[in-house]
């Protein structure tokens, strides 16, 4: 019987080494800012369930945002899966419910619950198939929706952003 493994390719390096999660989510925000790809998944978002209509944008843009997306989303599976090595627990200071974005206050002070609850939720194939989707109906006009629900993954995705870029933020304090 042959083992089935998950691909975790990142499709953003020129080369093959090896890199952390903690690299590609790096990577990730060094090519996007936090502010414009929740911008952006919006905008996929809201052109993919509106009739009639299709983002203007370049669509080699959208190919490349879904790209670094999805390997966004392999780093926070490869955290979850070192999560006992990452702990990144803070005390809860008074913090503007504005900084906390979407974040609950217990995910706040343990973003990896985050990854957690969204690997629980959905597979990487199912954000994967999510984001090609959204991003295949923002980009023309069609008569009917998307079959799945698609506010759930949407909104994992956003708070993984947000999360992650809490994540980053805490270890660069850490080690400055």
């Amino acid at each position: 019987m042959k083992k089935i493994k998950t691909d975790f390719e990142t499709h953003l390096w020129a080369d093959s080494r090896k890199r952390s999660s903690f690299q590609l989510m790096e990577t990730f925000f060094e090519l996007n800012d936090l502010a414009a790809s929740k911008k952006t998944l919006h905008n996929i978002m809201h052109y993919a369930v509106k009739k009639n209509s299709w983002m203007k944008e370049d669509p080699s843009v959208l190919f490349h945002f879904r790209e670094s997306m999805q390997s966004f989303v392999r780093a926070g599976y490869l955290i979850t899966l070192k999560e006992k090595k990452w702990i990144i627990n803070t005390k809860l200071e008074d913090v503007s419910p504005l900084v906390m974005g979407l974040l609950s206050e217990k995910e706040y002070q343990n973003p990896m619950l985050v990854f957690k609850k969204s690997f629980r939720e959905y597979s990487i194939k199912e954000f994967d198939y999510f984001l090609s989707g959204m991003v295949y109906f923002s980009l023309g006009i069609y008569d009917h929706l998307p079959e799945r629900n698609i506010v759930n993954p949407y909104i994992h995705l956003i708070k993984m952003l947000d999360a992650a870029h809490l994540i980053l933020e805490r270890r660069r304090k850490k080690y400055s």
